[in-house]
């Protein structure tokens, strides 16, 4: 994998944030030379430390096309992970904003294909997939890259606004796709580890453990299912994607772990770690909960690539534990973590 970036010009757009930065190290460390496109309304630039003397850090809102062709001049790949997004309060809350999705991937797209690109990665999400097949707790089926598509009648139904915006970005960068410029949308499920903000379930849990919240307010049953997987898999995911060397125009893959998780067996988990557990569960049934189950059919990308996640949930939730106790974004108190669970 090193190899095929070694020297080569790649951009990530949203680079400053929780994914892109681990991206962006990562792709230091292969020896390419990275450009940032972010303009910090969400990301952090600290969560560029690493690397930052290793890149070009450009400050920009990709909503603006004004001299937006000019960043990507002499790319090889781009990265595009730049969002209006954030965890599953703001995107039911917040859908008006995350309209502007539509306008950041023509931009980045177009601007992309202009230059002659030779390979978009697209950060999309399991939020693509009709919730007709995600709606039932106890719905263990595996959700493949066939059955999310604007091509067959009932493939496109997706999870809200923001499932929407995937969606439909997935369709644009496939139109613009073509033998110069290839494409591929990575359906990212249910990304967790260091660098994620307190907006998203898996770090607002540890967040509450740390606080040691008694009752314990779950958003939901608790039975609701997820994959969680590390953003040390995710990213190894999408570096197969953009180092991918097949003929294809475009191509959409999944990009996340097998295994259906309940809710509140990962909430054991972080309580094990901490060696603490409540003595009353708060299970909030008129919070923004999302779909009963989620999990991903990991069949395409294990063939093509031999990509699987490898970290376990044991280890992952170790890694981000540690991380969060030490960050700057550690809650003191509950009312400042409440504050932030429905924010980007």
């Amino acid at each position: 994998m090193k190899e095929k970036y070694k020297g080569k010009s790649v951009v990530v757009t949203g680079g400053a944030s929780f994914i892109g930065s681990h991206l962006v190290d990562e792709l230091v460390s292969f020896g390419a030379k990275v450009k940032v496109i972010d303009d910090l309304s969400s990301g952090v630039k600290s969560n560029l430390k690493d690397s930052i003397k290793d890149i070009d850090f450009v400050e920009f809102d990709l909503r603006n096309r004004d001299k937006e062709n000019e960043l990507f001049k002499n790319a090889e790949i781009v990265f595009h992970l730049a969002a209006i997004h954030g965890g599953r309060g703001f995107i039911e809350t917040q859908q008006r904003a995350m309209l502007d999705n539509f306008n950041i991937d023509t931009n980045v797209f177009t601007s992309s294909v202009d230059n002659k690109v030779r390979m978009i990665v697209h950060a999309s999400s399991a939020c693509a997939y009709p919730i007709t097949l995600q709606s039932l707790e106890n719905n263990r089926n595996l959700l493949n890259e066939s059955q999310a598509n604007l091509n067959s009648q009932g493939g496109a139904f997706p999870d809200g606004v923001y499932g929407w915006t995937k969606l439909m970005g997935e369709y644009q960068l496939e139109t613009l796709s073509n033998p110069q410029t290839k494409g591929r949308s990575a359906r990212i499920f249910t990304a967790y580890g260091e660098r994620e903000n307190l907006s998203h379930a898996a770090i607002a849990l540890i967040a509450k453990a740390d606080l040691k919240m008694d009752p314990f307010p779950v958003w939901g049953s608790g039975k609701q299912t997820r994959n969680f997987t590390h953003v040390s898999d995710t990213v190894k995911g999408l570096l197969f994607l953009g180092a991918d060397e097949s003929t294809n125009n475009f191509d959409v893959y999944n990009v996340g772990t097998s295994n259906h998780i309940p809710v509140i067996d990962f909430i054991y988990e972080i309580c094990k770690q901490i060696e603490w557990e409540p003595k009353t569960w708060d299970f909030q049934l008129d919070k923004p909960v999302g779909v009963g189950s989620r999990a991903s059919d990991n069949t395409k990308i294990s063939k093509n690539f031999g990509w699987e996640p490898n970290l376990s949930i044991a280890d992952g939730i170790k890694r981000t534990l540690e991380w969060y106790r030490n960050s700057e974004i550690r809650s003191k108190s509950q009312q400042d973590l409440e504050a932030k669970l429905l924010a980007r």
